[in-house]
């Protein structure tokens, strides 16, 4: 059956209802943006009638919905009933009164949680969290994915009721992701996504950054496996003792003992022949202690003990798991960090992946000439220390780094190569989002 032609169902509006044809004009031109209606999505749709209608097409809520009237009659004389059923749905009316009626915030509110239960919304899958910022080949990618759930429930192949609902529509979102696809040239969709996150990554703020990280992005194009051997040493060990029965005690300031002080200092080589009283005197221990904590949730405080959590029994039995997360965690922004910060960490990254010994200060002016060209002036107020330290320290802490000679300098072992790689490439895909400022 051919599709229906927008100009044929206008005219043939304009004869049966010409008092309706106006706004079924306006209506089809912002759905379809000139392609042919044989194109539109159910997400489309839904998109049109719930976000784009009462925010950008001018109008109150009587007019609004006039339009959305129209769009159905229009949709209805072409044969897409299930699309023509959308417009008259009382749920299109709601969510219309409510932008009308409570706001802006309230609306979009209703708007996202009617999309979610159409269940056409591509959840996010453990290879690929969805930006709400899209490039054209992510945003190729979600509508493709959106396109394939909606034929999924029209014929039965997904039931939104069933008890496996999630599950199923979380396995056809990876395989339409990850399947090669011959209108791809045989690539996949993830591939795409990863591909221009890299390449947007890379092209950064920055000439200085640019020249850094440009031979990165064929580097971190395929995951960074687990290294062979005892990878993140301290970290397995902290976990492994937290999960004895009565966890970890703490002292009343919520250290850690002096008793597990001295045994973390002597296994990992941790006090430089200098007495250890508690924690303090072992500054990688504080440090393995708060990121597994707070950055991987493998712990939790429950009054003077440390005990491992759900999360942390899942990354203590799974290698790869823990690699993962540990290396994300080398870059994730903590909470309230600044981006100059998180630069500054990328940057130091960089500079020590190849596993080359550079001293502290050589480090310090390397990254605060690559910062600055970023637009972050180190001198106006922008203390490089606190980054670096905590870069330093954390690597430490996670057994991926060594002291080299008398100096001051870091030198990244093997593991920890792999591991900066692992962050960088874990940073540069991550999703981009919409920050709200205020």
């Amino acid at each position: 059956m051919p599709a229906p032609d927008v100009a044929a169902l206008l005219t043939e509006l304009e004869r049966s209802a010409p008092d309706v044809a106006d706004d079924a004009r306006t209506a089809v031109e912002w759905l379809t943006g000139g392609e042919p209606l044989e194109s539109v999505t159910q997400l489309d749709v839904c998109e049109f009638l719930w976000y784009t209608l009462p925010l950008k097409v001018s109008g109150d809520e009587r007019e609004h919905a006039a339009v959305a009237a129209a769009l159905g009659r229009l949709l209805a004389l072409g044969g897409l009933d299930r699309y023509a059923a959308l417009c008259r749905s009382h749920t299109t009316t709601h969510i219309l009164r409510t932008y009308a009626r409570e706001g802006e915030e309230a609306g979009a509110a209703a708007y996202q949680a009617a999309l979610d239960a159409t269940g056409v919304l591509p959840p996010d899958v453990p290879e690929l969290r969805w930006s709400s910022i899209m490039g054209p080949e992510e945003l190729g990618a979600h509508l493709a994915c959106s396109a394939a759930l909606e034929l999924a429930i029209v014929s039965g192949e997904l039931e939104p009721a069933a008890p496996t609902w999630k599950d199923q529509r979380e396995a056809l979102t990876r395989r339409w992701l990850t399947e090669p696809r011959g209108d791809l040239g045989g690539d996949c969709w993830l591939h795409r996504v990863h591909g221009e996150r890299l390449n947007r990554w890379v092209l950064g703020r920055g000439a200085q950054r640019r020249e850094l990280a440009q031979p990165f992005e064929v580097r971190l194009h395929a995951p960074v496996p687990l290294p062979p051997g005892d990878v993140l040493g301290p970290l397995r060990w902290l976990l492994a003792r937290a999960d004895e029965p009565g966890g970890l005690a703490l002292t009343r300031n919520h250290h850690l003992s002096r008793a597990l002080s001295v045994e973390a200092a002597e296994r990992f080589g941790w006090a430089d022949g200098a007495r250890v009283r508690g924690e303090s005197d072992v500054p990688a221990l504080p440090t393995l202690r708060e990121a597994a904590l707070r950055e991987l949730g493998a712990l939790v405080r429950s009054g003077r003990r440390l005990l491992l959590t759900t999360t942390g029994r899942r990354l203590l039995d799974d290698p790869a798991r823990l690699w993962e997360a540990a290396a994300a965690a080398l870059l994730a922004p903590a909470k309230g960090e600044h981006d100059f910060e998180v630069s500054a960490r990328e940057a130091a990254l960089m500079l020590l992946a190849d596993g080359d010994a550079v001293g502290t200060s050589e480090l310090r002016e390397r990254v605060a000439h690559v910062v600055s060209g970023e637009g972050w002036q180190p001198s106006s107020g922008h203390d490089l220390g606190r980054p670096l330290t905590a870069l330093l320290r954390r690597l430490t802490a996670f057994g991926l780094s060594r002291p080299v000679g008398e100096g001051e300098q870091v030198k990244l072992a093997g593991w920890g190569q792999a591991a900066a790689l692992a962050a960088l490439r874990a940073h540069a895909l991550r999703p981009r989002q919409y920050v709200n400022v205020g």
